[in-house]
């Protein structure tokens, strides 16, 4: 499995966790110009919720690819999302990381 395959496999499965736990997904791949890409934006009781996906191989821990500056590029292209689309309300940054079968949702993301 490529390296893409595996990251569309994944997202699918984040996809779908987040719909088996009450949120609506309204976007995947969303990509600002210039800005960087949001792989999933989501809504569950009126919060924007906007999701990295990590995951990476058994022998290393896919919460690392989650760095200061993979989080300011998904920050700005939120803000980005929310003006271009005329969007004011409550939002959190957030993170699906994949180990294996097991799938860990952190939801407001800071470093």
């Amino acid at each position: 499995m490529t390296t893409k395959n595996r990251g569309d496999y994944n997202e699918q499965r984040a996809t779908s966790y987040l719909e088996d736990n009450g949120f609506v997904i309204i976007e995947r791949n969303y990509y600002a110009r210039k800005l960087g890409e949001i792989d999933i934006i989501a809504s569950k009781e009126s919060v924007l919720h906007f999701i990295e996906v990590k995951s990476a191989f058994a022998d290393f821990d896919p919460i690392y690819n989650i760095t200061k500056g993979k989080l300011k590029k998904v920050i700005n292209s939120a803000y980005y999302f929310m003006k271009e689309r005329k969007v004011d309300m409550a939002f959190s940054i957030d993170a699906m990381i994949i180990r294996g079968e097991e799938i860990e949702f952190i939801e407001n993301v800071t470093l």
